[in-house]
């Protein structure tokens, strides 16, 4: 993994030391929340609390209420954020803003190149483990309800016993390309129909990252690939996705120009350097935050300043 790709990945970034031997104190939480420097994150409908500056706000635990659900994400190791290097912190998910009314709050998508490392990480993190939360309040096995444990990194089953751990879902992202270097980007069923990326797709069990390349590939495009390459990986907690990028090369003999499964892409392109340079103002790549458009940006060799 080259360390100049991994620098463009924003929800990468970290500089928290999660902690995880404290997460055994059964008390740890009740103990963080009485604990006049510890910092708490709250998260919104999906968004952080936002300061003044467009930072996180980071809260003393007197100033917001517990909630129901609350994780301890680990300790500050910036030198160059108002909390001291060592600082605590957790994150709560509220039910209700109303005592935040005239607060500004941020989405991760949209404000990502703006946090800084620490920030980054820690609203990444925050989100990530709070959505396994919303998804896991009852036993995938007996259905009975679960109760948070080891400060909010397990929830057990009340019934059977059985600790239930928080799961991320792979998902592959390809910067394809053919024998005059050109990249495939196609438009997704879900997007506005000028909005083109990389071709996704979740790794199914049982199968290997690269197998995961070919066949996604194959089935989204009718393009077969060899060669995939691993580049990087993001984080991507929409709701719980780890995304590993790659780039793999159209299989020798194969003279086509692709077709969209008509499903999930519904429109293929292939794009040189200066085709993609011209159609900027016609097309929409995607935003600086993701993965997909650090993988072009590889390929293009330079960053795209004019697409938000």
């Amino acid at each position: 993994m080259s360390q100049a790709f991994l620098s463009r990945l924003p929800l990468s970034r970290y500089e928290i030391d999660r902690d995880h031997l404290a997460r055994e104190d059964p008390r740890l939480l009740d103990r963080l929340w009485r604990d006049t420097t510890t910092r708490v994150l709250p998260i919104f409908n999906g968004s952080a609390l936002l300061a003044a500056d467009g930072s996180l706000a980071l809260l003393r635990p007197d100033a917001i209420e517990r909630g129901h659900t609350s994780v301890y994400l680990g300790r500050s190791m910036s030198t160059t954020s108002p909390e001291p290097v060592g600082t605590p912190i957790l994150t709560v998910e509220l039910q209700d803003a109303g005592h935040f009314a005239e607060a500004n709050w941020g989405n991760l998508r949209s404000i990502a190149t703006q946090l800084s490392d620490r920030d980054a990480g820690l609203f990444t993190e925050a989100l990530a483990i709070l959505n396994w939360h919303s998804s896991h309040l009852f036993s995938p096995r007996t259905g009975e309800p679960t109760v948070v444990e080891k400060a909010g990194w397990v929830r057990r089953d009340v019934a059977s016993t059985l600790e239930v751990f928080p799961r991320t879902d792979p998902a592959i992202i390809v910067g394809i390309t053919d024998n005059d270097d050109r990249l495939l980007l196609g438009s997704n069923a879900l997007w506005e129909s000028n909005r083109y990326s990389l071709l996704a797709g979740f790794v199914e069990p049982g199968e290997s990252l690269e197998s995961a390349v070919q066949r996604e590939i194959l089935e989204e495009s009718g393009v077969p690939v060899v060669d995939p390459v691993y580049l990087g990986s993001q984080p991507w907690p929409f709701p719980a996705s780890l995304m590993l990028g790659f780039t793999a090369s159209v299989a020798p003999g194969f003279t086509g120009s692709g077709t969209p499964d008509g499903t999930e892409i519904l429109d293929l392109r292939w794009f040189s350097r200066d085709e993609l340079a011209a159609s900027l103002n016609d097309i929409r790549l995607p935003g600086h935050s993701s993965i997909a458009r650090a993988i072009i940006e590889h390929w293009y060799g330079q960053p795209i300043d004019e697409q938000p």
